[in-house]
């Protein structure tokens, strides 16, 4: 299929692709539900869109298959929040509760007749390839690939997150657990009663070609990741530069003797001062702009630590 390129969040991408004002109330729901979901679902679908361009796919299933992404949590606005944003571990119970999300939003897409194209989404996007998933514990053969699409996607935002219950996991050890999870187990020996088991144990969770690009458009948002930093980096070395001249100009000031010295260089140090610097906060500033120098650095190098590590995964 031809490779076309398809931004999801553009303005006048959103205009002609048929997201009518009904359709954008429903969308617009899920701004009711707590914010690490909603900025879930649009993750998931930023990164679904994103998939379906590495894996070639077609401008219409592309637009498709994000918008089956966007809605993908869209039953949860029906699960209760005491269970949704609960911030410890789920009890079986629970987890049980949060996993009607999936059919809760595949009805209410299909009540929707501006929906219902995309019930694929919430339906489809537990479901394991291996047939551990839920909520049908369907198999390869009868999971839709916009369905095996979206769950990468989820899985890694799921996974890379920071959320109210859970610590953030780096980058390179969310990509490991998403390549063991996509990694078939072994094979069973058992009586024909597990046949089915047996056949489905060459599949992990996952679909590995789905992992592979998934490892490509991670690699892309950390190159431009760096090279956002880098630009950063760059704005504060020329404020360290011109903090050093500040500086110099200051200590000048105070060694003068006379006070014509005194108010010439004082006169050079405004000269650097940009909106808001003056003489009695500079110094607070200049400490502000190298600490920043400091975290900026720290964050580029482990970044560039994270991209040697990506490189030598295998899916």
């Amino acid at each position: 299929m031809k490779n076309e390129v398809f931004d999801f969040y553009d303005r006048t991408v959103l205009k002609s692709y048929n997201l009518d004002k009904t359709m954008q109330d429903q969308l617009n729901a899920l701004g009711t539900l707590d914010v690490f979901t909603r900025k879930h679902c649009e993750n998931v679908a930023a990164i679904t869109c994103r998939l379906c361009e590495y894996l070639h796919c077609s401008k219409k299933f592309t637009e498709y298959c994000t918008i089956c992404a966007y809605l993908h949590d869209i039953g949860k606005l029906f699960i209760p929040p005491e269970v949704l944003q609960k911030p410890g571990k789920l009890t079986e119970e629970e987890y049980s509760i949060i996993k009607t999300h999936t059919t809760i939003g595949y009805e209410m897409c299909m009540k929707d007749v501006k929906l219902r194209p995309y019930a694929a989404g919430p339906l489809y996007h537990h479901e394991a390839l291996n047939g551990t998933g839920y909520p049908n514990g369907l198999t390869k053969k009868d999971i839709p690939y916009e369905g095996q699409i979206i769950r990468v996607a989820d899985e890694y935002d799921a996974i890379v997150s920071k959320r109210q219950y859970k610590s953030h996991i780096g980058i390179s050890d969310t990509l490991k657990i998403i390549i063991e999870n996509t990694t078939p187990s072994e094979p069973i020996k058992s009586s024909a009663i597990l046949k089915e088991i047996v056949n489905n144990a060459k599949f992990g969770k996952n679909n590995p070609a789905v992992v592979k690009v998934l490892l490509k458009v991670v690699l892309d948002d950390v190159y431009y990741e760096i090279a956002c930093a880098q630009d950063y980096i760059d704005y504060l070395e020329d404020n360290l530069k011109r903090y050093e001249q500040i500086k110099k100009y200051y200590k000048k000031m105070t060694e003068s003797k006379s006070d014509y010295k005194k108010e010439y260089y004082l006169a050079y140090m405004k000269g650097f001062f940009k909106e808001n610097e003056n003489v009695d906060n500079y110094n607070e500033i200049f400490d502000d702009y190298k600490k920043a120098y400091v975290l900026r650095k720290e964050k580029i190098d482990n970044l560039y630590n994270e991209v040697k590590i990506i490189k030598k995964l295998k899916v």
